[in-house]
């Protein structure tokens, strides 16, 4: 994600959350949260909401590096898989937990299951926390509308993309913007000038489709499998941007060297930058001035910046 000064800031394995310089590749450790930090949002205070897999929902003061921690399990029950959050102005905080079966290490698990376990939640200013939607696929990024009238939502098990309305005469109503999407969508950024970008991990496999179909006890053979042997997505670089209706507006996608298999995106001062759970990389797209049939030629920046960070301090 971009900082409130032009940085980009990544949460990276070992639990790190890490500042990095988009002109000169310059990185600081900002905190540390001791778990796996995923989705990231910066408030409007400057302090950090962080979704971390293992510990949950946490804010980091940026000055300090304080970590603190804000919901760590829901109605008695530990969150399993926090996601992604977005914030309001008024400090309210929605944040996904993507399932409830599976560890962040087992994701795969729940994609192949196909069972609806994944929930959204409201964080009030007061500490209250709602389950407002449960019964979802692998819900993952979120993003405030600009006019801050409804939530919008990806569902990664589901290939979507959803509208919460918050305010007005249908509020509590979800309305689906885009289903059956050709790929996995996962986070999406901030809205800015109108503009949220979606990151598509991998375009859609046909085994993993057909297996929805299948019995359970199928499926959970399948997730016993050695990896090698489980259906393999197209590793790809893919990202689509969308406006507030859900109507896509841009799109990137192309093959890479170095890179692939983008969770994250943000778009800053004409530049996309892609991140990766899986990658050690960032990889940055001149908006202004690319070809988007040869990512080939875009940069892959800050490379070997993750793999090692936290046993370098």
């Amino acid at each position: 994600m971009a900082g409130l000064d032009g940085s980009l800031i990544c949460g990276v394995t070992g639990g790190a959350i890490v500042r990095v310089d988009p002109s000169t590749g310059e990185r600081s450790i900002i905190a540390d949260t001791g778990g796996r930090p995923l989705g990231l949002e910066v408030c409007e205070d400057g302090r950090l909401l962080v979704c971390d897999a293992h510990r949950g929902l946490l804010r980091v003061d940026q000055s300090m590096g304080e970590v603190e921690t804000l919901v760590d399990q829901v109605d008695g029950v530990r969150l399993r898989f926090c996601s992604n959050a977005a914030a309001g102005p008024d400090g309210t905080v929605w944040f996904t937990e993507s399932t409830d079966r599976f560890d962040f290490e087992h994701y795969m698990g729940a994609l192949l299951e196909h069972r609806p376990s994944g929930r959204l939640f409201r964080r009030d200013p007061d500490g209250t926390v709602t389950t407002v939607l449960d019964g979802l696929h692998f819900p993952n990024g979120v993003a405030l509308a600009p006019d801050r009238r409804s939530l919008l939502f990806t569902e990664t098990g589901n290939y979507s993309l959803s509208r919460l309305w918050l305010t007005g005469p249908r509020q509590g109503e979800v309305e689906v913007l885009l289903s059956n999407m050709h790929g996995f969508p996962d986070n999406m950024s901030r809205f800015a000038d109108g503009r949220s970008w979606i990151a598509m991990t991998n375009p859609r496999n046909t085994a993993l489709d057909r297996s929805a179909n299948w019995p359970g006890f199928i499926r959970s053979a399948i997730w016993r499998l050695p990896d090698i042997l489980r259906p393999n997505p197209e590793t790809i670089v893919w990202a689509i941007c969308v406006d507030p209706d859900g109507q896509v507006v841009d799109e990137v996608r192309g093959v890479h060297p170095s890179f692939d298999t983008a969770t994250g995106a943000v778009e800053h001062d004409g530049t996309l930058y892609l991140a990766s759970v899986w990658q050690d990389s960032l990889l940055s797209i001149d908006l202004r001035n690319r070809d988007s049939s040869d990512l080939a030629s875009c940069t892959a920046r800050a490379n070997t910046l993750w793999r090692n960070e936290a046993d370098n301090r």
